[in-house]
This record gives structure tokens, C-alpha cells and sequence, in this order.
């Protein structure tokens, strides 16, 4: 920012403050403010014009210094912008793209992005048609992610998302994918956390961590979102697959209420703003897959969304939903029952996601889901004491091993076609062993694929010449 005198003589409007309600501040003496632009104090603060009455406007502060009452004001004619660039890689910055550790960054030659944009019409973009694999067996064949997909995570506190998107995001990182982590409004040692895992696992040269503190001024917090996926259009514009985690949307629509009602305006549902639909979806959709230079490139945006004891019903949650393409509900009963990830996959939707899978994938993914819903029907006649057949204990038993291979995979990332190959070997009942031996057996497998070529081979040519599920299991059978 250049000095106020320098804004002043500039633009030639002058504003005084009327009024300070927390973080949002009224100024009057500028009739020619737009919505988005920036305001410039003599004290030093900034802020952006967030709403226009007819007597003041309603300006955002970043600063947590306060303003104020007739503090003088000027507008910049500019509307708010961040640095971006590769040098942001691997470290942890604020909103505004100012970093929040010691390291000092190089700021000289950086590009600069608008933090709002309109999202790019259907012309630029094209088809999702890759799958993103995250590392999460029961999520890469029975809930296929895309990349380009919004694909919502919901669910209770304290259920597993967090442990999940880390996992997928260190996933995609070690396959080249860069990643953005958006922290809007967290605890700082929830925000150092992060940090230490993705540097424990050495992708940190993937990732920016894009992070507002409960302590910061709201209107970082309110930007934070805004900043990430502005960041992530950058390298998308490079030619490079970006993966956004916003963390988490249910906290912002909270903060964006909470600035909206201190500016008096008119409250909608649950005392939400009425254009708190509009505000996520113009965010949201500015993922997706897109045509650059002869190739596709994709940005991803997983964001999370927090439920009340399971109620997705909530007025933020039911509209995220309807803006994505599908969700993951992580569920608490099933979380306490010790399932890593606590992913419920009947209550779970993908509805761009399986048009990543081959007819083999997809195959596979609807046999083990009906299978599924036999063995959800049979265990409920356990509760009751039936007698069992011997058919129904053989479907009880093979449907534990086939559930705890899908929660074996809560701390290492498995590859999809060891994964498949052992479920096949799990379907026909290969492994009479107690599942504590079976994890052994498992980990040996996905080992070997992973250091063996000859066997990484063997496996992905079985699964690669086979049209059917059926042709599959006759071939496992006879590896």
C-alpha cells in the first residue's frame, strides 16, 4: 500500500468514521465506494468495503488494531488483491499471503490475484474423468473422489475428518498434486499440528498452509477461503492439479452471520445471511475440471462441513450439499464403535466419481456395496438371537474381514489394485485365518506390490486384461 496522501490526491474523496462495531466500521464522505474495494486509514489500518447504505458504507478490517470514531478514510480505486506464487510453497502464511513464522519471503516478481472472481463459464471446462485416489480404500472403490470434484466431508466433532483429509492430502502430494490447506479460524495448535504432519511426512514442498486463528481479526478469517482457492487458480493456471481443503466452511458461514448481523442486516434462517448461499456457491464453483493448453488440469475443493449430533439437516449443511458433488458422512456411531474411517457408505454420495472408474472398477465398487447391505440385513438378526444357517455365518464372517480390511487402511495410503486383489481373495473366502494373522498377511501383500516389480506387474496386468468381476475372481483364483 502506498501512503494516504498519495490515495487522497489520487481519488479525491475523503470519508470520516462514523461508527465502530467491532471489526466492521461505518464511514461516511464517499459516495463513489464500490463493494470489494479498499479503503485506506490514516491510522494505517485497511479495510475492504464489505455493504453500501445510502448515508455510509460498511468497511471489513484485517487489523486487529482498532479504529477510531473520526478517523479519516480515503478509497484506493482498487480492489483487494494477494500475492501469489511458488515461493509460498511450503510454508505457513495469513489470508493476506504475510507469513506467520519468522521465514521471511521473497515478495519481488509475484503475480497478483483478485481474492473475488467470477467462476470460469462451461466453455473452459471439461468432464471429470481421472480419479483422485486418496489412499482410503473404502473411499477409492466404493465412494470414487474425481479430481475436479467438490466433493463435501461432514459429519460430528471429533469423527475422523481432519485424520482423513490429511492422509489424502499427503496422498496426492507425494504423486505431484499441489495442495492447499485453508485453517479458517482455528485453534493455533490445531494450525501447528497440521504443519508438523505434512513435515513429518515430507510433502511440506507441495503445501500451502493458508491459516486465520480464532484470535485473528474476523476479516481474515472471512478471507481465508477466498485466499486458498485464489492461490490454487495460480498453480491451476500453471498447467498443475491443485487439491483445496477448506477447513471448515460451517465456522466461516458462522463468522460471515456474526459480521452481517453487526452491520444490521436483515437476518434469514437461523439468523444467517440471505446471500450466505450465493457467497459459498460463487466460492465453490470455481473448482472443477478445466481446458488449458491442449491438456486438462483440475482443482479439487474438499471442504468440511460440522453436523450436531448427526443432524444433517442444518441450514449450512443441507446447502453445501446441494452445491457439490456429493459428500462423505463421517459418523459418529460408527466412530465410537472403533471403524477408522468412520465413513457410513450408505449415507454417503459420489455423484461424479465413478465416471473416473473403468467398467471393472465400477463393477467391483457395486458388488461389494450390495454385499454390503446383506451383511448390514444379517447382523441385525444377531441382535435378536435367530438362529444363523451356515450360509449366513459364512456371509457374517466374510463381511468382518472385508469391513476390517476396509478400517486397516487409517494410517498408511493403499494403492487400488493390491487393494482389489485382496478383496477378491476376502470374497471367495481364501483366508480361514483369525484377523490378527490376516493383517500380517495384508501388509505383506501391499509391501511386496509396492517393492516387487515383478509381482506389481502380475497383479496389474491380471486386473488389466480382466472385462468382469467374475473373470477377475476366476483369475485370482488360479494366481
Amino acid at each position: 500500500m502506498k501512503s494516504f496522501n498519495y490515495y487522497l490526491d489520487k481519488i479525491g474523496e475523503i470519508g470520516y468514521v462514523e461508527h465502530v462495531t467491532k471489526d466492521v466500521v461505518g464511514v461516511s464522505g464517499l459516495p463513489s465506494a464500490k463493494t470489494e474495494e479498499v479503503i485506506f486509514f490514516e491510522s494505517g489500518q485497511i479495510g475492504q468495503v464489505l455493504f453500501l447504505h445510502s448515508d455510509v458504507v460498511e468497511v471489513l478490517l484485517f487489523d486487529e488494531a482498532p479504529v477510531k470514531s473520526g478517523t479519516r478514510a480515503v478509497r484506493t480505486g482498487e480492489r483487494l488483491s494477494i500475492p501469489v506464487g511458488k515461493q509460498y510453497l511450503g510454508h505457513l502464511i495469513n489470508p493476506l499471503c504475510q507469513p506467520i513464522s519468522n521465514v521471511r519471503l521473497v515478495s519481488k516478481s509475484l503475480e497478483t490475484r483478485f481474492l473475488v472472481v467470477d467462476p470460469l463459464g462451461i466453455q473452459e471446462r471439461t468432464s471429470v474423468c481421472k480419479q483422485l485416489e486418496t489412499g482410503v480404500i473404502l473411499v477409492d472403490i466404493l465412494i470414487p473422489l474425481g479430481h475436479g470434484q467438490r466433493e463435501l466431508v461432514i459429519g460430528d466433532r471429533k469423527t475422523g475428518k481432519t485424520t482423513f483429509l490429511l492422509q489424502t492430502v499427503v496422498n496426492q502430494a507425494k504423486k505431484g498434486t499441489i495442495c492447499i490447506w485453508a485453517a479458517i479460524g482455528k485453534k493455533r495448535g490445531e494450525i501447528k499440528e497440521i504443519e508438523e504432519y505434512f513435515i513429518k511426512n515430507k510433502v511440506m514442498d507441495k503445501i500451502v498452509i493458508m491459516a486465520s486463528s480464532a484470535e485473528d481479526a474476523t476479516g481474515l478469517i472471512y478471507l481465508t477461503p477466498y485466499s486458498a482457492v485464489g492461490m490454487a487458480e495460480y498453480f491451476k493456471e500453471q498447467g498443475l492439479d491443485t487439491l483445496v481443503v477448506l477447513d471448515d466452511l460451517t465456522i466461516h458461514a458462522k463468522f460471515y452471520r456474526e459480521l452481517s448481523l453487526l452491520s444490521k442486516r436483515f437476518p434469514g434462517r437461523e439468523s444467517y445471511p440471505v446471500d450466505v448461499f450465493f457467497t459459498h456457491a460463487a466460492l465453490l464453483e470455481r473448482g472443477g475440471n478445466f481446458r488449458h493448453n491442449g491438456k486438462t488440469v483440475s482443482l479439487t475443493i474438499l471442504p468440511i462441513a460440522e453436523t450436531n449430533e448427526g443432524d444433517l439437516s442444518g441450514y449450512i449443511q443441507t446447502n453445501l450439499m446441494s452445491m457439490t458433488d456429493g459428500h462423505l458422512y463421517f459418523d459418529k456411531e460408527l466412530f465410537s464403535r472403533g471403524r477408522r474411517p468412520a465413513i457410513n457408505p450408505f449415507l454417503s454420495v459420489t455423484r461424479v466419481g465413478r465416471q473416473t472408474q473403468t467398467s471393472l472398477y465400477r463393477e467391483v465398487s457395486q458388488s461389494l456395496m450390495s454385499f454390503l447391505v446383506e451383511f448390514q440385513k444379517a447382523s441385525s438378526f444377531v441382535h435378536f438371537g435367530a438362529e444363523l444357517t451356515i450360509e449366513v455365518r459364512e456371509l457374517l464372517a466374510r463381511g468382518e474381514k472385508i469391513i476390517d480390511f476396509f478400517d486397516h487402511s487409517s494410517e498408511m495410503p493403499i494403492v487400488i489394485n493390491p487393494a482389489i486383489f485382496i478383496l477378491c481373495c476376502l470374497w471367495q473366502d481364501f483366508w480361514k485365518e483369525e484377523l490378527s494373522v490376516l493383517r500380517g498377511k495384508w501388509d505383506k501383500i501391499i509391501k511386496d506390490y509396492e517393492t516387487d516389480k515383478k509381482f506389481r506387474d502380475k497383479i496389474d496386468g491380471m486386473i488389466e486384461e480382466s472385462k468382469s468381476f467374475k473373470e477377475l475372481l476366476e483369475k485370482v483364483k488360479n494366481f
